[in-house]
């Protein structure tokens, strides 16, 4: 009796681990951050976003992050963002699929390059909380240095703001990780 309690306990620990592990934090901009002077479209290229994932900006608060629809992407509008914040650390949790759009707000600054277009897939890393893939309206929370406008259709992410890690990806189990120590866990239980 005493060995299957041990056992369901690894198994709940384990389980536990293995769901937030999956989702992984990307650094904009790597060590340069969310400035000008990068190429964000080439800093998206090798990497592949998912739900669940977070987008993290470091940043002079000088500099602005907001997420804008595709028009306002497009054409460097400022003033329409969905969401927009001014702390120098921005944690977006990419909660739907589809491609969600960022800028600076400050006059000039999109057009000089500081714009950022993620293509999110809906995948295996684990979302914070079950969403459909499309919402009609925007689901955010911000700091208070944030302000805050109703979505237009615009897949829906979340905006806190962190003190953020310094890596580009921060260390997560791999998927097949986590399968191969669910089995392991299992085959205690099962042993045990």
């Amino acid at each position: 009796m005493a060995s299957s309690s041990v056992g369901m306990v690894c198994l709940l620990l384990v389980s536990c681990m293995v769901v937030p592990s999956l989702a992984k934090d990307y650094t904009v901009g790597d060590t340069s951050g969310w400035t000008t002077g990068v190429d964000y479209s080439t800093w998206t290229k090798d990497k592949t976003f998912k739900v669940g994932d977070s987008l993290v900006f470091n940043y002079p608060t000088s500099h602005t992050v907001d997420e804008v629809s595709s028009s306002d992407y497009s054409t460097c509008t400022v003033g329409n963002a969905i969401t927009t914040d001014n702390s120098g650390a921005t944690t977006v949790a990419l909660k739907t699929a589809g491609t969600h759009y960022f800028i600076c707000g400050v006059v000039g600054h999109c057009a000089n390059g500081m714009k950022l277009s993620v293509k999110v897939e809906s995948g295996s890393a684990a979302a914070p909380s079950k969403l459909p893939s499309k919402s009609p309206s925007s689901s955010s929370s911000s700091s208070p240095a944030s302000t805050d406008k109703p979505s237009t259709g615009t897949p829906s992410t979340t905006t806190t703001t962190t003190k953020a890690p310094d890596s580009s990806s921060s260390w997560s189990l791999s998927p097949f990780m986590a399968v191969v120590t669910t089995c392991l866990a299992l085959l205690v239980l099962v042993i045990s």
